[in-house]
């Protein structure tokens, strides 16, 4: 009886080898769009920081371009600063992430994120 099962494992690690693969390479991609969608909202607040503090716009879009980083060369960004003290500053950000992983189409995930300070000076 032994004889005529020995090949069966080999035949069900064929069989489920491509959904763990499927599986680990999902979990990666989520991972990896999870830190960019953070990395986003980190540079929103940079923004949104330095438009609060100065009254200079372009000062605030290239804070967020420096903390964006690699996802700063697709980055659409928006700053909205009131004159008046005590109003609100804010800044929003849109990024087109491509998806790495072949398997799932290399479709793309537009990645957004908004934050709003109070106007200092």
């Amino acid at each position: 009886m032994m004889r005529s099962e020995a090949g069966s494992a080999v035949v069900e690690f064929a069989l489920v080898l491509p959904l763990v693969l499927v599986l680990l390479f999902g979990i990666v991609e989520v991972a990896v769009i999870a830190r960019s969608e953070i990395q986003l909202i980190h540079a929103t607040r940079e923004g949104a920081r330095e438009a609060a503090a100065s009254p200079d716009t372009a000062r605030a879009a290239s804070a967020v371009r420096s903390a964006l980083g690699g996802l700063a060369s697709d980055a659409r960004i928006s700053v909205s600063r009131p004159a008046a003290v005590g109003q609100k500053a804010t800044v929003r950000v849109s990024v087109p992430y491509r998806v790495a992983t072949p398997i799932f189409g290399g479709f793309t995930v537009t990645l957004a994120s908004s934050s709003s300070m109070r106007v200092e000076r």
